[in-house]
């Protein structure tokens, strides 16, 4: 189901999407009714559409088309909502400023699938703050990964600093079982600034590097889709599938209340 600024949403609408891709967009779990961090999405979304378009997108009236396509469903389901011009012109990209809002439902999985394992490459995504639709590098990435044998693909700066996932944060437990969120280039995913408002475990902010990886006690992914997913293996540096510090944040995680639409 697709519906844009409140109706069906008709092929002509969405051709520019596929032609010229230029927009950004947020990912939601939804589960009866209730989304962890809906203010969350609705900051960024207006943060981004300040960035991407240069205008101010109106969050009551955003939030009024999310109702309406969410209005009836029951059970879990996932939400996207993506903010895009489909009269934009590909030579003058300069003069989309009227954003429609596209909104996307979809079955959704259980939280915390199978541990993960993923392979580093040097690589820094455009417009790192923003969730934007632009994921041609990522997804090239990715399936270069999964083709050397791993899940996903992980990224590291050209100075050596880990920053995040594929599309997804990534964070690290070190031996005193303090949380470690890199300090690089990220995108601020809901997920992560969920789990940092908890008051426990410890946790921080700060640079990890590749030689820093074999010291850490554990490691996890984290985004809406998933929620605390395990990091298996980084490159040949093979982690616990469980730890106590883990578990910990997928509790803390699942206690926080979701708001209602």
């Amino acid at each position: 189901m697709a519906e844009l600024n409140g109706k069906p949403a008709t092929l002509d609408e969405l051709q520019s999407l596929a032609l010229t891709n230029y927009g950004h967009f947020t990912s939601m779990r939804m589960e009866d009714g209730t989304i962890r961090g809906l203010s969350l999405h609705l900051d960024r979304l207006v943060r981004d559409c300040r960035i991407v378009f240069g205008v101010d997108l109106d969050r009551e009236r955003t939030l009024s088309y999310i109702r309406r396509a969410a209005d009836g469903v029951t059970g879990v389901a996932g939400l996207r909502v993506t903010i895009f011009d489909p009269g934009i012109d590909m030579g003058r990209p300069s003069e989309a400023k009227d954003p429609h809002v596209l909104v996307n439902l979809r079955p959704a999985g259980a939280l915390s699938p199978a541990p993960l394992t993923a392979k580093f490459f040097t690589f820094t995504r455009d417009s790192a703050e923003v969730k934007h639709i632009g994921l041609h590098s990522q997804l090239r990435i990715r399936r270069d990964a999964q083709l050397a044998g791993f899940d996903d693909a992980a990224f590291v700066e050209q100075d050596g600093r880990i920053s995040e996932g594929g599309t997804w944060n990534l964070g690290f437990v070190d031996k005193d079982g303090t949380v470690i969120w890199p300090d690089a280039p990220v995108l601020p995913g809901t997920t992560m600034l969920l789990l940092q408002s908890l008051d426990a475990p410890k946790q921080i902010t700060a640079p990890v590097r590749l030689a820093d990886v074999p010291n850490m006690a554990a490691a996890f992914a984290t985004n809406t889709t998933i929620g605390v997913r395990s990091v298996r293996v980084l490159d040949d540096v093979q982690f616990p599938q469980d730890h106590p510090v883990l578990e910990a944040l997928r509790v803390g995680y699942a206690g926080i209340p979701g708001d209602r639409l």
